[in-house]
């Protein structure tokens, strides 16, 4: 007879956003004590029902054995890496960043010098104040640019801009746009050059001195429709797979081990690259969990969530236990999602029921802004993210039935998610990536 798994005391927070909500379950759900802070008002009833909440997250940190940042958004500003920091210093256990790794996303200018500054290559990029001399730089250097607005602004996911047209134009036309719906708003931007290739996020998990292993690799879907078409979302599905230090991760998030130790930097931190036959090129950072990222990640664990925690903030080196095949995750939104819309959301979404045909199929259904009120699982918080539906199989296509299936089993009015998640890997991303060599051992 084993011994049974020790239990500790977990403390999550979402100092803006509620985003954590799943993963405090999955620990609650293991035994754990577990006791969830909510920040922002209109999303303190997510994962009502679910997990434990509290009402002041600092009247905690002595009970707590681990505490578990979800975003380094504080409101409007960043800071939950300097939180991290002072609480480690003072002894705690802390999944989170650090004040410089929250400025590798809230500052693209310091990501891009950290990156070159640790030998790893990167596009030709600038950053502006001023609208005209962004637009001035395109058109005297004419090419595809991509706009990536800075600061508070860029959780605007909308706004980032791909270019199509080989002079920039289209670049120009844009902010030209922006300039006059967004000027007073938009602080800053940067314009990147565009290059054609596989997008790929490298994702390491980091215990304070070295990557575990092995390492997350996955593929962001950002788009609303099917086809990548539509308004940017943050993401509406992903797919995934656990892998060895290949060439990849080596030329990338490999070369910025030593960085990240000497900044103590402790959880997941995803790089995600443009991959093409002459190169790896790195285009943002999430220094912070990915959503729903996380959430399949630690579903995919064949080891316990909890453990895999604990183990991590409190420095130890171990092997990640993890299902070796194809991971996708969907998320099933409802409306005004994208948008903000309350009179939309009050008409067609709030409170609304989630139904299950079959309610004791429920393998691989995640909560995101969720809520349960005597027995039912309902719509909570006000964005429209309801469910993440998760699969897996030892192929991609597998793991894609697996999911579509379990999305099958789900009725809420008016819910609408995609339905090409994962599509990509077996119609071009694998034969490219591996005839390019960058997926070996």
């Amino acid at each position: 007879m084993t011994d049974p798994m020790p239990t500790h005391n977990f403390l999550f927070c979402s100092l803006d956003a509620a985003l954590i909500g799943d993963v405090a379950r999955q620990v609650h759900n293991e035994g754990h004590a577990v006791r969830y802070y909510i920040e922002e008002p209109a999303d303190r009833e997510i994962a009502d029902g679910f997990v434990p909440k509290v009402d002041e997250w600092r009247d905690h940190l002595d009970w707590a054995d681990i505490i578990i940042f979800d975003d380094i958004w504080i409101g409007k500003d960043i800071g939950t890496g300097a939180l991290a920091e002072e609480l480690r210093e003072d002894g705690h256990a802390v999944v989170g960043g650090t004040a410089s790794s929250d400025l590798l996303e809230s500052d693209r200018g310091f990501a891009m010098d950290v990156l070159e500054e640790n030998g790893i290559t990167t596009l030709d990029h600038y950053e502006f104040d001023d609208f005209d001399a962004g637009i001035a730089l395109v058109e005297s250097n004419p090419a595809p640019y991509v706009i990536k607005p800075l600061g508070e602004v860029q959780n605007v996911k909308r706004l980032l801009y791909v270019g199509r047209e080989d002079d920039g134009s289209d670049v120009v036309d844009v902010l030209r746009a922006y300039k006059k719906a967004w000027g007073h708003r938009m602080k800053g931007f940067q314009l990147q050059r565009r290059v054609e290739g596989v997008e790929i996020a490298v994702c390491g998990f980091f215990n304070g001195d070295r990557f575990l292993e092995p390492i997350n690799f996955n593929f962001e879907h950002k788009k609303l429709f099917p086809g990548n078409i539509g308004p940017s979302t943050g993401e509406m599905g992903t797919s995934m797979f656990w892998a060895g230090r290949n060439k990849i991760f080596r030329e990338t998030l490999g070369k910025l081990e030593e960085w990240l130790a000497t900044e103590g930097y402790v959880g997941s931190i995803d790089l995600n690259c443009i991959v093409n036959e002459g190169g790896i090129y790195p285009l943002e950072f999430t220094p912070r969990f990915g959503y729903p990222t996380i959430v399949l990640q630690t579903v995919s664990l064949e080891m316990p969530t909890g453990e895999f925690f604990y183990r991590m903030a409190h420095g130890e080196t171990f092997e990640i236990r993890a299902h070796r095949g194809y991971q996708v995750a969907v998320r099933v939104c409802v409306p005004p999602f994208p948008f903000d819309d309350d009179k939309t959301f009050d008409e067609n979404s709030r409170n609304a029921a989630i139904v299950f045909e079959d309610p004791q199929r429920l393998e691989g259904i995640q909560i995101e802004d969720t809520k349960l009120v005597d027995g039912q699982w309902r719509v909570a918080g006000e964005s429209g993210i309801v469910l993440i539906a998760t699969g897996m199989g030892w192929s991609m296509l597998e793991a894609r039935e697996q999911v579509y299936d379990r999305i099958d089993n789900i009725i809420i009015p008016n819910m609408y998610y995609r339905d090409d998640i994962g599509e990509r890997w077996t119609d071009f991303d694998s034969d490219k990536l591996h005839a390019w060599g960058y997926l070996g051992p």
